[in-house]
């Protein structure tokens, strides 16, 4: 006999903040690969003796904006500790942490997760986010290691979900929103293939019905939110297979390889590592004063769920508001788009999800490279909303601005676009299509209504596509009674 189990899972995110300059030291932050190894360092990220590290109000500013997005308690006062270990990446024997006394406290986020048509709401408890530095950049190849060091140093805020999560779909969904957040805020690129978001999942299984966690492992080297549910779908899998064959799950550390797409034990974790905490000595506690963390809040833009539930309100589905704030540079260009009130919000809204996304996700562009501005996109459209052009016609429009650029108002003329909107000509060909299409009439008047649709199109090609279609339809049905 089976056993059904229900899956534990909680997340440890690291995201690295996007200041200027590293966290305790004015070395810049977010070199890139073209930067030569071992060259945006110093005495204090390479570990000298003798060094002295500072804080730098860059980063602890996004760490503290980053909280807040992420609904956590801003801690006015809180502590660096030294984690210790040995690795050849940490020059120092120990890593500067955030333990017993976090920047950031309690939060939560809400997850949005299903099929489009049923989605669900949830929300995930955070335990809390702190500040700590990086470590370097180890490269392993056949016969030797390198170090970069251009890395270390630089600040990371470490995001430690509560153990809320039941299903891969629901990682991947708070994945999801913590990056978005993350990015809305501006706290961090999150950039996986750069490592400025690195995540640890842990996961156990328990009986349903179970309120005792069962024994997790924790899986590593998730480079993917695909990744990441990838592994969490083996890791659900091999462990319900141990439990019902009678075995038991070990409390490990297990490596994910994306290539057999399978997990491997990486070293047991019977009890938790001693790394020997203790405070820093050489950094006094951080004191938020009011007044600092007062203007910290008040320069918070919008945050995503709020502007989504406001669309919502504003007659979009959960769905489509759910994509205009997947990311604040799409939200703000949809507002553009929009602010002047002469397009409808769901006509902004088709044309940026299926015609300007689309065509910038086959490119794998963002929307801020996009080669239509907002204003741009806004002028085409009240051409469609005013009904002087037609869907066809606009998306050739879009096409050409799409490729050579142009304002939408030019290239119409050009092309003799502008529809016909006088009654009495739209009134004539209306006839002349009945005429020439008796069938369609005798089937329309029989109760078919879709053959109306010949009529139509026997019209705008007597037009030359420059009747309203809508226009059309409504003067069709009033000549056939």
């Amino acid at each position: 006999m089976t056993t059904q189990f229900e899956p534990v899972i909680g997340l440890e995110i690291h995201v690295q903040l996007a200041s200027k300059t590293k966290l305790f030291c004015s070395c810049p932050n977010g070199v890139g690969e073209d930067t030569k190894p071992n060259t945006a360092v110093c005495p204090i990220c390479l570990g000298h003796p003798g060094t002295m590290p500072v804080i730098t109000e860059g980063a602890l500013t996004l760490a503290v904006r980053a909280g807040l997005g992420l609904n956590c308690v801003t801690n006015q006062k809180s502590t660096f500790s030294r984690k210790h270990y040995f690795y050849p990446d940490l020059p120092k024997g120990y890593q500067i942490t955030q333990f017993d006394e976090p920047i950031n406290g309690a939060g939560y986020v809400e997850i949005t997760f299903g099929p489009k048509d049923n989605l669900q709401k949830k929300r995930i408890g955070i335990h809390h986010a702190h500040l700590e530095e990086d470590a370097a950049k180890s490269s392993h190849f056949a016969d030797h290691s390198e170090v970069d060091f251009n890395r270390s140093g630089s600040p990371l805020l470490e995001i430690v979900s509560m153990p809320d999560m039941r299903s891969p779909d629901e990682a991947y969904a708070y994945l999801t929103e913590i990056k978005r957040i993350m990015r809305w805020v501006g706290a961090s690129n999150c950039d996986m293939e750069k490592g400025e978001l690195r995540v640890d999942v842990n996961v156990s299984l328990r009986p349903v019905g179970q309120e005792k966690f069962g024994t997790r492992t924790e899986l590593k080297n998730l480079n993917s939110f695909k990744a990441v549910r990838d592994a969490l779908i083996y890791e659900i899998n091999r462990q319900t297979e141990v439990l019902n064959a009678g075995g038991q799950v070990k409390q490990e550390t297990r490596l994910w390889d994306k290539v057999e797409c399978v997990s491997r034990p990486m070293r047991s974790k019977e009890d938790a590592l001693d790394y020997r905490y203790f405070p820093e000595p050489d950094l006094p506690p951080v004191v938020l004063s009011d007044e600092w963390l007062a203007n910290v809040k008040n320069n918070m833009p919008e945050m995503p769920s709020s502007k989504e539930a406001r669309f919502m309100k504003a007659g979009l589905s959960a769905y489509d508001a759910g994509v205009l704030t997947s990311s604040r540079e799409i939200a703000d260009y949809f507002e553009t788009v929009t602010k002047s009130g002469k397009v409808s919000l769901k006509t902004a809204s088709n044309w940026i999800q299926t015609d300007l996304l689309g065509m910038l996700h086959a490119e794998k562009k963002e929307i801020e490279n996009s080669p239509i501005s907002a204003a741009q996109l806004a002028e085409l459209l009240e051409f469609v909303e005013g009904g002087k052009i037609n869907r066809k016609q606009a998306r050739e429009v879009f096409d050409e601005i799409y490729a050579h650029g142009g304002k939408a108002a030019d290239i119409i003329a050009k092309r003799g676009m502008v529809q016909v909107t006088d009654e009495g000509q739209l009134e004539t060909w209306a006839k002349e299509a009945i005429a020439a299409n008796p069938k369609a009439v005798a089937d329309y008047q029989k109760g078919n209504k879709a053959a109306i649709g010949a009529l139509v199109g026997g019209v705008m090609k007597l037009s030359k596509g420059k009747a309203n279609p809508r226009v059309i339809s409504q003067i069709l049905a009033k000549l056939l009674g």
